[in-house]
């Protein structure tokens, strides 16, 4: 590493973290390992969670003046490390690409591969860029054999939707009336961040309302004595989405789905159409679903639930489909089969159908539980660090194990082949 070795010291450049004080307290972590700590904030969001202003540096430039900017900080600072969250915003992919030319190292955080009680620690990418996308099932295997400890279950709870919600709508509440500073600053989203903020404040006073709307949805399916598949769907605006998959709108893979139901499915079987958690009415969903009923001659056999936790609802699917959501980890666990349209880590022939999609709809094969027992164990010893962002108990979770991770020569998936991974506990509840 070619600046890593000019230093005795690594030195940590923080990019856009999760909103809220995660990467705050990531950074006062790593200064108390010994590291030299920086953090560039491109909005008023960014510096309203970095409360230490001398080693915040803020970007006022241009989109286009960014990749230049950033190696300019990398040698004045001396930069070993850039760390940040998803890798394919504009400006993390300017820099994670600068970063490999320059010999750093790139630790890149994301919600986790088996959300929500772990997040996901990876080198270098994430995603459809990760590691895992090439390794082979016998890879992880051999792997594994360095290690005989029992993968952890999840705990009953999680509790951290609410803090979610509310640093989302905290930070775009900055960003829309703080950020004087950062006027050249655009969104690597598509729609206005006044709209953004208006959004994450209606989702979270709407909440117990949608609530009580989920349960009675659940409820009718659920006491409905009809066989029925889940179609899971993810935020339109969601990088896994948008850089991962052959979609660009979520209306476009519904069509997709309507279609191989409407054709392959036995005519007593239902579509429940499951919305992302956090879902909040940018894309009327809902009603493009009532439209694709119609269309294809569903109607009475199509249900639409908002956002809530999946589990009850997996319970009794017969099958599940989407692009490329972790939820699909959650269909695994179950047995159930599953068909993805995008490029996903889990994505692998012994426990994911290539079935054309009306083929899967009449009888789709279950997937080798082995395999995928193998697999999240895999996972759950490497890159899924258990904790989360958004709650006070799992952040520190968080810390206990991922600040080790970061100042390993090693990245997680190596750290386990060589048998100096740290051993992984028992998740306890992060509420």
């Amino acid at each position: 590493m070619m600046n890593a070795t000019a230093n005795s010291q690594p030195v940590y450049l923080f990019l856009q973290g999760p909103h809220g004080p995660f990467f705050q307290s990531l950074g006062r972590m790593l200064r108390a390992a010994g590291a030299e700590v920086w953090r560039v904030g491109f909005n008023a969001g960014d510096r309203a969670f970095w409360p230490d202003r001398a080693s915040f540096i803020p970007y006022t430039g241009s989109p286009e003046n960014w990749a230049a900017t950033f190696e300019t900080i990398v040698a004045e600072r001396r930069v070993s490390d850039i760390v940040l969250y998803g890798d394919t915003r504009p400006i993390h992919a300017e820099a994670v690409a600068a970063a490999r030319r320059l010999g750093l190292r790139v630790h890149v955080f994301e919600e986790g591969y088996m959300r929500p009680y772990w997040i996901t620690y990876e080198r270098d990418g994430s995603n459809g860029n990760s590691r895992l996308m090439d390794m082979s099932i016998a890879d992880m295997q051999e792997a594994l054999a360095q290690s005989d400890l029992e993968a952890p279950l999840p705990p009953s709870h999680w509790g951290d939707m609410r803090q979610h919600v509310f640093y989302g709508a905290l930070y775009h509440w900055f960003v829309m009336f703080r950020n004087g500073r950062f006027r050249n600053f655009r969104a690597h989203r598509e729609l206005p961040v006044t709209r953004e903020f208006q959004l994450y404040l209606q989702r979270l006073l709407l909440m117990p309302f949608h609530g009580i709307e989920r349960r009675f949805a659940t409820r009718r399916i659920r006491n409905g004595g009809f066989p029925y598949h889940l179609a899971l769907l993810q935020l339109e605006h969601d990088s896994s989405f948008q850089q991962h998959s052959p979609f660009s709108r979520m209306t476009d893979f519904l069509s997709v789905v309507f279609e191989g139901f409407a054709t392959g499915a036995p005519q007593h079987h239902h579509l429940v159409i499951k919305a992302h958690p956090l879902e909040n009415g940018r894309v009327a969903l809902r009603r493009e679903a009532r439209r694709l009923a119609r269309q294809h001659g569903l109607e009475g056999r199509v249900h639409y639930v908002r956002g809530g936790k999946l589990a009850q609802l997996l319970n009794d699917a017969r099958s599940a489909v989407t692009v490329n959501s972790t939820a699909g980890q959650q269909v695994l666990w179950r047995g159930i089969p599953l068909k993805v349209f995008g490029r996903a880590v889990y994505d692998k022939p012994e426990f994911v159908s290539t079935q054309p999609l009306a083929d899967f709809f009449r009888g789709a094969g279950r997937p080798d539980m082995r395999a995928y027992k193998d697999y999240r164990r895999y996972l759950l010893e490497t890159s899924q660090v258990p904790g989360g962002y958004y709650s006070s108990r799992g952040r520190r979770q968080l810390l206990r194990l991922v600040v080790d991770m970061m100042l390993s020569p090693e990245d997680p998936y190596d750290a386990l082949k060589s048998g100096t991974a740290a051993p992984r506990q028992q998740l306890r509840v992060v509420n």
